[in-house]
């Protein structure tokens, strides 16, 4: 019975603070949703495009409120040395500018982030090719997490 009684509490009191849960509909996850995402037609640009509606939850069947636009900068650099020279790991380091601008025409907000990823050089053809896009994944996977905190952060702003 006091359980029941400090949790109705908690809710009451929670309630009239005006908490509103970052995950909730009435917070910044329904937003989220309606975020319209451009990237560059390239392998990684799809990869960051895929990687964002998955995780900023993109309804098709909903009229867009934003649109995301990225631009992306990667730079592989070989890593390690074998005894023949070549590089035994390479590192991936993906740079996304991204722009949100508002169907309302209101000021676009921007931000930059940074993913960086290793993978080992195969002597394979298909094996480094493989390892060289799976590289590209992660970090598609690292900028869409970041990107959808950057996003998070900048709508939250505006609640109440």
């Amino acid at each position: 019975m006091r359980r029941a009684l400090a949790v109705l509490t908690a809710a009451v009191a929670l309630s009239g603070c005006g908490f509103t849960p970052l995950y909730g509909d009435l917070g910044v996850a329904g937003g989220l949703s309606r975020i319209t995402v451009n990237t560059p037609d390239d392998r990684l640009g799809y990869r960051l495009r895929e990687q964002l509606e998955d995780a900023l939850g993109y309804d098709r069947t909903t009229p867009s409120a934003y649109a995301l636009s990225a631009v992306l900068d990667a730079e592989r650099r070989p890593l390690g040395r074998r005894i023949d020279d070549t590089a035994s790991r390479y590192e991936l380091t993906v740079r996304a500018v991204w722009t949100l601008t508002p169907a309302s025409g209101a000021e676009a907000l921007t931000g930059t982030e940074t993913a960086t990823v290793t993978y080992a050089a195969a002597d394979q053809p298909y094996a480094a090719i493989a390892a060289q896009q799976d590289g590209e994944d992660r970090a598609a996977a690292e900028l869409a997490r970041l990107i959808r905190l950057d996003l998070m952060r900048a709508l939250a702003v505006g609640q109440p």
